[in-house]
C-alpha cells in the first residue's frame, strides 16, 4: 500500500497515477479485511474506489489524452506481468496448502481439516450482523433507497437519449463554396 501510494506521486502519467491510487485504496481495504472489519472494507472499496474511479474518468476525459500516446507494444510488459502472475499463483497455492493438510494414506494435499461446526454456528461476522439489522429492522428504508437509486438510473439513461438527434452529419459542399464576404464573420482587432 505504501509503494502504490508513493507511485501515485512519482508517476508522471495521469492514468497510471489514478490506477496506483485505486490500487492503494484496494490494498487498504485488504488490510481492513485482515483486521476483520468487513463492512468498513466493503464500504471503502465501494465508495472510494467507485467514486474516485468515476471522478478520474471524467478528469481523463477532460484532459483529452491522445490515443497516439499509448504504445500498442504490450509485449514489453510481459516479464513484469508474468512475475506478478507467478507471485499471485504462489500466494494462492501457499494459502491452499495451509488450509488443507496432506494425508499419509492418500497422496493428495487437498484433504480438508476437521472443522468443529458447532463452534461456528453462533459466530457472526460484522457484515452478517449489519445485513441482519438492515434486512429486518430497516427493510422498508432499504427498499425505498433502492427504488430511488433505480429511478435515478432510469432517469439518467432517459436524459441521455435524444431521439431527435440524427447520427449522420451531412456536408453541403455547394453551400460552403458559394460563400461571399457578406455572410462571413470577420473578426477585426
Amino acid at each position: 500500500m505504501i509503494l502504490s501510494a508513493l507511485l501515485v506521486i512519482v508517476v508522471k502519467n495521469a492514468v497510471y497515477s489514478v490506477l496506483f491510487l485505486i490500487l492503494s485504496f484496494i490494498s487498504a481495504s485488504f488490510i481492513l479485511f485482515l483486521l476483520e472489519c468487513e463492512f468498513v472494507a466493503l464500504l471503502f472499496i465501494t465508495i472510494y474506489v467507485g467514486a474516485i474511479a468515476v471522478l478520474f474518468l471524467f478528469v481523463v476525459m477532460m484532459l483529452d489524452i491522445k490515443t497516439s500516446q499509448f504504445n500498442k507494444d504490450s509485449f514489453k510488459y510481459f516479464p513484469f506481468a508474468s512475475l506478478l502472475g507467478a507471485v499471485f499463483l504462489f500466494e494462492v497455492s501457499f494459502t491452499l496448502s495451509n488450509s488443507f493438510k496432506s494425508n499419509v494414506y492418500i497422496n493428495s494435499s487437498f484433504e480438508n481439516f476437521y472443522v468443529n461446526w458447532y463452534d461456528k454456528i453462533d459466530s457472526f461476522t460484522e457484515i452478517v450482523s449489519v445485513g441482519q439489522v438492515m434486512y429486518t429492522q430497516y427493510v422498508f428504508q432499504f427498499l425505498v433507497a433502492g427504488n430511488i437509486l433505480l429511478l435515478a438510473t432510469i432517469a439518467a439513461v432517459v436524459l441521455t437519449v435524444n431521439p431527435n438527434k440524427t447520427s449522420n452529419k451531412n456536408q453541403i459542399i455547394y453551400k460552403q463554396l458559394s460563400r461571399n464576404y457578406k455572410n462571413v464573420l470577420v473578426l477585426s482587432s
